[in-house]
């Protein structure tokens, strides 16, 4: 399944060779999923032609914009299959490595996923801060979490099944794939520019999923909040005791300096361990509303996709 926003530019050349690495893998017996993420170009119009055309593909078209992690869910929601390869239809990922993934899990394995090598067409400041976010979320995570990888992966159907059983409204779905254990291999592989178009995942849309990635498995920035308390209490009693040395030995320092520094410090870690908090207390608020994750406004189908696969 493969999650849509303004594609409409490469989605003909991604059905085009993910249904021949499709049937090159597992033959006949599959169904490509297309989730229209609300797009704003005729994404949706390409994936209706498409399903008319192409007897396995699936169209779903959400009724807005619900972000990528959601539409990946929508779709592994439709699944039907044994086995759900999550792709991007902007063809940096090689649809051809679905032979290579099947082989890893006939061998035993609940969950492959591509390990990128190398990001072509990427600049050199995504590059750099995806890096140190894979390495801070690596090293602070209650659950080990792969580094270099994104959704790029082929997942049993009892982990999907899983996965669509876990009701969480801020999706980090790397992470909860890695939460569920089992037996998790990797492919390593090139990770080539975009076959056309522009990407839609904008600056927000990965500070979004960062702070999801981050709150959604470690506790450690309410430890940070706990130890900024602390520092804070360690210097103000440092600094009362110093006040009522230089009192009684009548060297009190009068001046602007250490009353800013005081106030800079106290301020910045109260604004500081709000903020952290405030991030948990925004998760839980919007969990316990109890909203649907997505909604779907239709779903097309070839003629012939009522069979089983």
């Amino acid at each position: 399944m493969a999650p849509c926003y303004n594609e409409a530019e490469c989605l003909t050349a991604f059905v085009r060779r993910m249904q021949t690495a499709a049937e090159a893998a597992v033959g006949p017996a599959y169904e490509l999923i297309l989730v229209n993420d609300g797009s704003i170009d005729a994404t949706w119009t390409v994936i209706e032609h498409l399903a008319a055309d192409f007897v396995h593909v699936v169209g779903v078209d959400l009724s807005r914009n619900h972000g990528h992690q959601l539409a990946v869910t929508a779709g592994l929601g439709l699944t039907r299959g044994d086995r759900v390869l999550i792709i991007d239809a902007d063809l940096q990922d090689p649809p051809e490595l679905l032979a290579d993934m099947m082989a890893l899990m006939d061998a035993g394995n609940d969950v492959v996923y591509g390990k990128r090598r190398v990001r072509h067409g990427e600049s050199a400041v995504k590059l750099s801060t995806a890096k140190l976010f894979y390495r801070v979320l690596s090293s602070i995570s209650d659950v080990e979490i792969p580094q270099d990888v994104g959704d790029f992966r082929l997942i049993s159907r009892q982990f999907v099944d899983r996965l669509n059983a876990m009701p969480e409204q801020d999706r980090f779905l790397r992470g909860m794939v890695a939460w569920l254990g089992g037996r998790q291999a990797e492919v390593l592989y090139d990770r080539e520019a975009r076959h056309d178009g522009k990407t839609g995942y904008t600056l927000q849309d990965m500070l979004k999923l960062a702070t999801a990635g981050l709150t959604s498995f470690s506790t450690a920035p309410l430890k940070v909040s706990v130890l900024l308390a602390t520092a804070g209490m360690v210097i103000g009693l440092l600094v009362i005791i110093y006040t009522l040395i230089a009192y009684f030995f009548g060297a009190v320092q009068r001046g602007w300096t250490s009353l800013a520094l005081i106030v800079v410090f106290f301020g910045v870690g109260q604004l500081g361990c709000t903020a952290i908090v405030g991030a948990y207390v925004g998760r839980i608020f919007m969990q316990i509303k109890g909203r649907p994750l997505y909604l779907i406004q239709r779903v097309v189908r070839g003629p012939s996709m009522d069979r089983e696969v």
